[in-house]
């Protein structure tokens, strides 16, 4: 490539120069090609460890003159031909012109005006203007995508140099961090070590110090550990691992709920500057840190952030902190955490002022808003700019009028004259109201966290959870949002709203609220409405409680937004269907029970309590195990602290029952100690009266326990575990959700090898390998493929098997690597077909099973079904009218159903009425019968979410059909015949017995053409017509073949991979057989490649010559001669297809039973099929062409895939 002009001194130090003029000097690399002796070796090593370009660019141009001692380096190249293209571009177009000039300053002056030029005009349209790509890091993913063949469409996102321990011995190299993969390179004296690990197989991720590894990064797949030290910011190294893994594992997770800030950065246009994806993902992190810090909807993104002071107002202080601003909110944070945080809505501001800067008070801004409150920030570095950003902002500000303030929660529920304790808590607020404001605007210290674990009054809970929460935020912002859903989703039927219905009754039931039809339907079209906003989500188990408890404390619409913030923001992941994110807090709720009571973490760990209780403890948040009254209080400090607030009281509680839990035996004695402890949590102060706890009190005839004061137990849980931190907590969480999705992978995996049937003739271990290939492959569509169907984000809630599948291009090249009929050029032709007979439902994808299913038949059986496999490809759907129009639609074998196969043998008329003809009858059949599966299916994937009673007729169709015989299979006609023999003939192509299987085939195909031309004469069409008696066809049945191209075989496009199996080059090796071709083919075309051809001579070189070859019995390859005809000429039909060259019989036709019965005279060819193929050097072959290593050295590599 061109490269930016840039001063070499040393110019001959580690280069040999190879060409030369008075102008430019072509160089090589020491050590570069064969050769090279223990110099290339050190030029090596120096060059991976020094310089991270080096290795990629072997070859260079430097410009220079005559008198000057200064060179320019103008191009460097991967390879010599790609150099000597430059090389030959500057001899034809530069020398001449810099012949004529006087100065050597000017000869430098105009090279490099050219040369910048031309990068110019190569890059107008590969990079957006004013944003500029520094050359190094291009260099750098050029090399990544050359040394572990990537394509173009996978980004570097940043590289670093590291060691790699392999064992004890560190070895320097460069780490390579891409979107999808992590990649390491190592050049030492001759030892290659290349990485290549993909993120969604990553299962840990952690940074780690010990003896042996001095602070290294630790990188764990299913099947090895990897170790990765000497970073020069190991930090940063770690941060950017972290992200990209974390959004790998959620691209497992995630399908369409996978929301657009989530998904991988991909670039929106297709050479988008690379090294900016590093800035994306940073930028990503700031806002989510951002959005989680101050609660605020997921569409927030940060603008900018400042240091500034904030004058507080209630202490009279000056607090330093930061200043934050995104589109729609102005947020403070103190350095202190508790001192103070601030939440600005811009919707609130009414004027924004430069104050008179002061010595005091260094360029002070003033905010105020519409609650009569102003705000006064000092210190700010560049006051101009923020108060043009915010005014930028403010004109984009809606000019309706924000929502008022919220409606007095109503008061039915809770007793009218609250006690003397409820009255304090209510005045405590309001004088904190007066001090630090109320609203979203409210100054949040210390002070408040106090207040809300001293209790929110019953009739403040509703409004400061909706502040607390950030929910506020958004149901002011979608007024009218939600009654829409409601009216949206009334009478919608989905798996959803059925579990609603079947949950609704047992929604807090012992609740007066409930036990009435007005609660009932409040809550349904709460659920129903959050189902239809969030289909991903849908409904869980768990959601009823929480939302009941929402509604007694506020309207429906704001029960509705603090559900979305519950399930959306506060609780992610945890009400999906496999409730990923409770799995994840199990996790972290495990590792914080070993740090902070580890002698009773193994005793937990060995009765397997955690795993019971943890579920129901945080899908709940105390509400199903304690009395509502507590529970409740807990909810309070959640929407203010979070998660965190929910596992410090799980760590107090188990800490309470320690000394009984040491004593349990089982699980059983310990769920019950902690059930009597939990029923006794009770909340005191409540102004409620009692609702009775549907918890039957367990006792073991005991008294029992003593009652535990919620404000106790609060207070004991942030005295004891206060230091966990909710920068902790993400921290942990990321690392336990590697381990979670893994885990969850495994079992689909283990599910979908199980759902196999048992006759499928793989073992576990092969198909669980299979299983990981073809995981891959579907995965590799959402990288580089998105154009295609397989790139659609799979849907977690579908069953396991159809969750992966994978499209015909990608079947295309898993079949090449796997299969052992290889078939040269052909093998591409074989796998289209292969596909289209596993894609029973038309959908151009295919599952697990079928995939399985159509590799058994190549692998497993005997030569029978084999050859049953083999016959199938040769007729239609395997047989595409694109590949061979004459192959005629032969049967309704071949539907849409599955369950097809058992279908009976349709009459031969059948097998030889015209293409439309026949179209139109299938079609009338299908309309009375009524009962088109494919059209089922569409209906079913229609609905949201999809039925899984659909699957589960669909599976149970499958285990009807009944097991089909050899008498089931259509009968194959010529042109389908000798697409058979074409196949057999390239399968042969590179086996050792090559020649004696040549000669089996030809004496083979012989024996069947004549058998076919015996068994027409006892089939004349009269007598099929008069037997099937079919109305419309008195004509005679062979059409034009110009009008009718179902009966032509027509041969696919140039320029596809296809067109070679099309042709008779496959089917002659020897000149002999060429020319035989070239001539029977009835003309010079063939011969002659700069002569186009039309679509007919093709077609008919074709036929007739595949014709010739296979027909030519047992003779020798020497003995056929230029005159060669079809063999069985002397009782020729008059129903046939006359071409220029040659003639293709179209009432020929020959059964399974006759090939079957032809192959097993010959032992070579039945030796051919029996012989067994061992899948699992396929799949490690496979695994190694997968990445091509392309390496510019000649040196042997070891490489080692992740």
């Amino acid at each position: 490539m061109w490269l930016g002009p840039e001063e070499v001194l040393v110019a001959n130090a580690l280069w040999v120069t190879e060409r030369a003029n008075p102008f430019f000097v072509l160089q090589r690399r020491r050590g570069h090609g064969k050769g090279g002796g223990l110099t290339g070796l050190l030029v090596g090593t120096l060059d991976v460890v020094l310089d991270s370009s080096a290795r990629v660019a072997p070859y260079r141009i430097l410009h220079q003159t005559q008198d000057s001692q200064v060179y320019w380096t103008v191009a460097c190249g991967s390879s010599r031909k790609e150099i000597t293209k430059h090389w030959e571009w500057l001899e034809n177009n530069l020398l001449q012109t810099l012949s004529i000039f006087d100065n050597e300053e000017d000869i430098t002056t105009f090279v490099k005006g050219k040369i910048h030029g031309i990068i110019a005009e190569e890059n107008k349209n590969v990079q957006p203007q004013g944003d500029e790509d520094p050359g190094k890091f291009k260099e750098a993913e050029l090399k990544m995508r050359k040394q572990f063949g990537m394509p173009d469409g996978e980004k570097l996102v940043n590289y670093y140099s590291c060691s790699y321990w392999k064992g004890r011995v560190p070895r320097q190299g460069w780490l390579y961090l891409t979107v999808n993969h992590l990649c390491f390179y190592s050049f030492l004296l001759g030892k290659e070590v290349s990485l290549v690990v993909q993120w969604v197989d990553v299962t840990r991720l952690e940074k780690n110090a010990t003896l042996l590894f001095p602070e290294s990064i630790r990188v764990d797949t299913r099947d090895q550990e990897l170790f990765f030290s000497m970073f020069l910011n190991i930090g940063e190294t770690f941060k950017l691992m972290e992200q990209l893994a974390n959004l790998a594992v959620r691209q497992l997770l995630d399908s369409e709920g996978f929301l657009e800030e989530r998904a991988p950065p991909r670039p929106p246009r297709p050479h988008r500057n690379i090294s900016a994806l590093k800035r994306d993902l940073d930028a990503r992190a700031k806002n989510e840190c951002y959005r989680a810090t101050f609660r605020l909807p997921r569409d927030e993104r940060l603008d900018g952030h400042t240091s500034c002071t904030l004058w507080t107002p209630f202490n009279k202080l000056h607090i330093p902190g930061q200043m934050f601003i995104s589109s729609n909110y102005i947020c403070f944070a103190s350095k202190e955490e508790d001192a103070c945080h601030l939440i600005i809505p811009l919707r609130e501001v009414t004027i924004v002022e430069k104050a008179d800067c002061s010595s005091v008070l260094p360029s002070p801004l003033s905010i105020s808003t519409k609650s009569k409150m102003t705000f006064l920030f000092a210190n700010l570095k560049d006051r101009e700019f923020l108060v043009e950003r915010i005014s930028d902002f403010l004109q984009k500000m809606p000019s309706k009028p924000s929502g008022g303030s919220r409606a007095e929660s109503k008061a039915s529920i809770v007793d009218a004259a609250p006690e003397a304790k409820e009255k304090m808590k209510e005045e405590s607020w309001n004088i904190h109201f007066f001090e630090f404001g109320r609203g979203m605007c409210m100054y949040r210290t210390a002070r408040t966290r106090e207040l809300v674990l001293k209790g929110i009054p019953e009739s403040l809970r509703g409004e400061l959870w909706l502040l607390f929460s950030g929910a506020w935020n958004e149901m002011v912002t979608h007024p009218g949002y939600y009654a829409e859903l409601v009216e949206k989703s009334m009478g919608k039927y989905s798996l959803a709203t059925e579990e609603i219905e079947r949950d609704l009754h047992r929604s807090m039931p012992e609740h007066p609220a409930f036990q009435n039809e007005l609660g009932i339907a409040a809550l349904r079209r709460v659920l129903t409405a959050y189902a239809f906003r969030n289909p991903t989500i849908g409904y869980c188990q768990a959601m009823n409680i929480v939302t009941s408890v929402l509604l007694l404390y506020g309207s429906e619409e704001e029960a509705f937004w603090l559900l979305v913030a519950l399930c959306e923001r506060m609780l992610p992941d945890y009400y999906n269907t496999r409730v990923v994110g409770a799995l994840v807090d199990q996790g972290i709720f495990e590792e914080l029970t070993r740090d902070f009571l580890p002698q009773l973490s193994k005793k937990m760990q060995d009765l397997g309590v955690i795993s019971s209780i943890s579920l129901s403890w945080f899908l709940t948040l105390f509400l199903s195990v304690m009395p509502f009254e507590s529970a409740v209080v807990i909810v309070d400090c959640f929407f203010y602290e979070g998660i965190k607030v929910i596992l410090q009281v799980a760590l107090a509680i188990l800490d309470a029952n320690m000394e009984q839990l040491l004593g349990c035996g089982d699980e059983g004695e310990a769920m019950t100690v902690l059930g009597r402890y939990l029923d006794n949590v009770v909340n005191k102060q409540s102004v409620s009266p009692p609702i009775p706890h549907l918890h039957a009190l367990l006792t073991s005839g005991d008294d029992p326990p003593e009652e535990v004061d919620i404000f106790d137990l609060l207070k004991v849980s942030y005295e004891k575990f206060s230091s966990l931190r909710a920068e902790d907590i993400e921290q942990m969480r990321f690392k336990q959700r590697l381990k979670v999705i893994q885990s969850l992978e495994d079992t689909a995996k283990r599910s979908v090898v199980r759902a196999i049937p048992g006759d499928i003739g793989f073992s576990i271990e092969e198909l669980e390998d299979l299983y990981m290939v073809f995981k891959a492959k579907h995965l590799a569509s959402q990288y580089w493929g998105s154009s295609r169907p397989a790139a659609v984000r799979r849907d977690p809630s579908l069953p396991y098997l159809e969750q992966y599948r994978i499209d015909a291009h990608q079947f295309r090249e898993l079949f090449a690597s796997l299969t052992p009929w290889a078939c040269g050029a052909h093998t591409p032709v074989l796998a289209g077909r292969m596909f289209r007979l596993l894609d029973e439902n038309k959908d151009s994808l295919i599952n697990f099973k079928e995939f399985v299913t159509g590799m058994s038949g190549m692998y497993h059986g005997d030569l029978t079904e084999k050859l049953k496999v083999l016959y199938k490809l040769h007729l239609p759907p395997a047989l595409s009218p694109e590949e061979a129009e004459s192959a005629l639609e032969a049967t309704h074998y071949f539907t849409e159903d599955s369950s097809s196969e058992a279908s009976p043998l349709a009459s031969d008329l059948d097998l030889f009425l015209p293409w439309k003809v026949q179209e139109v009858l299938q079609q009338e059949e299908r309309e009375e019968a009524g009962n088109d599966i494919q059209d089922k299916r569409r209906e079913e994937k229609g609905t949201s979410p999809p039925d899984y009673r659909h699957y589960l007729r669909m599976w149970a169709k499958e285990k009807e059909v009944q097991k089909e015989t050899i008498k089931d299979l259509p009968k194959m006609n010529q042109e389908q015949f000798i697409e058979l023999c074409k196949t057999l003939y390239n399968m042969f192509s590179e086996d050792p017995m090559e020649q004696d299987l040549y000669h089996a085939i030809a004496t083979v195909a012989s024996l069947l053409l004549r058998i076919g031309e015996v068994g027409k004469r006892f089939s004349a069409w009269p007598g099929r017509k008069s037997r099937d008696s079919a109305p419309d066809e008195d004509e005679s049945p062979a059409p034009d073949p110009p009008q009718d191209p179902a009966w032509e075989l027509q041969p696919p496009a140039a320029g596809d991979p296809q067109a070679k199996a099309g042709g008779d080059t496959h089917l002659g090796k020897t000149p002999q057989e060429s020319q035989v071709v070239g001539e029977g083919g009835g003309g010079e075309g063939r011969g002659s490649p700069s002569q186009p051809l039309s679509d007919d001579e093709t077609k008919d070189d074709m036929s007739i010559s595949s014709y010739s070859v296979v027909s030519a019995g047992s003779l020798q390859c020497e003995d056929l001669a230029d005159d060669t005809v079809l063999v069985g000429g002397e009782a020729r039909s008059p129903v046939a297809t006359t071409h220029g060259g040659g003639t293709v019989d179209t009432d020929w036709c020959i059964s399974f039973e006759q090939i079957l019965a032809s192959i097993l005279t010959e032992s070579v060819l039945v030796n051919f099929f029996e012989k067994r193929v061992d899948i699992g050097l396929k799949i490690k072959d496979h695994r190694k062409v997968e990445r091509q290593f392309s390496t510019s050295s000649d040196h042997e590599q070891s490489v080692v895939l992740g």
